[in-house]
């Protein structure tokens, strides 16, 4: 199914704030940190509480990262038509492109990539979580990339939602898997 990293890889999540692209992103390298890896985690958003811009690169090595500042991702998640605009031309050929398509009507017109459109929100509804779009996004990109254990991605997921916020770790999981299996079933 999916391994532990075996080379670096970078991902790029973006969407507007409160569509959850920094809890994802810091979820990824959670589970990232527990396998070991070295991890770099840079967030970027407006002043707005929610509805500006917001986006996160994660970078995950076996080896030392040089720098966190990443030009030209390996992956792109993208919850909103602006995210997608503005950033998947600059993901590396060959790389993987997410986005959600439920708020995307249109594919990035990039052949060199992977691409993959998930109805984030259609997804997170039927786990019984809306509010877990990100997680089906994350999930999705997972399945895509190959880049990391699914199980350090569930785990890290339970550990960041303890105490009163338990109730929320099986929603998120379920979530986390229907956004893998969107991308399985579509290969």
């Amino acid at each position: 199914m999916t391994k532990t990293a075996s080379s670096a890889t970078e991902v790029l999540m973006a969407g507007f704030g409160g569509q959850g692209m920094l809890l994802a992103g810091k979820i990824l390298a959670h589970a990232a940190m527990g396998d070991g890896l070295e991890v770099s985690w840079l967030p970027s958003y407006g002043p707005e509480m929610r509805g500006g811009t917001a986006n996160v690169t994660v970078c995950v090595s076996p080896e030392p990262i040089g720098s966190p500042l990443i030009t030209t991702p390996q992956s792109l998640v993208a919850m909103n038509r602006p995210s997608l605009d503005k950033f998947a031309p600059h993901v590396r050929p060959g790389g993987v492109i997410v986005y959600n398509a439920t708020l995307i009507d249109q594919a990035p017109d990039r052949a060199d990539c992977r691409i993959y459109g998930v109805a984030a929100r259609t997804l997170a509804e039927q786990t019984g979580s809306v509010r877990a779009a990100n997680f089906v996004m994350l999930g999705a990109w997972v399945a895509a990339s190959n880049a990391i254990d699914a199980a350090s991605i569930e785990r890290a997921i339970a550990e960041e939602f303890q105490g009163p916020k338990e109730k929320f770790v099986a929603g998120n999981v379920a979530a986390f898997r229907a956004g893998m299996a969107a991308v399985e079933e579509s290969r």
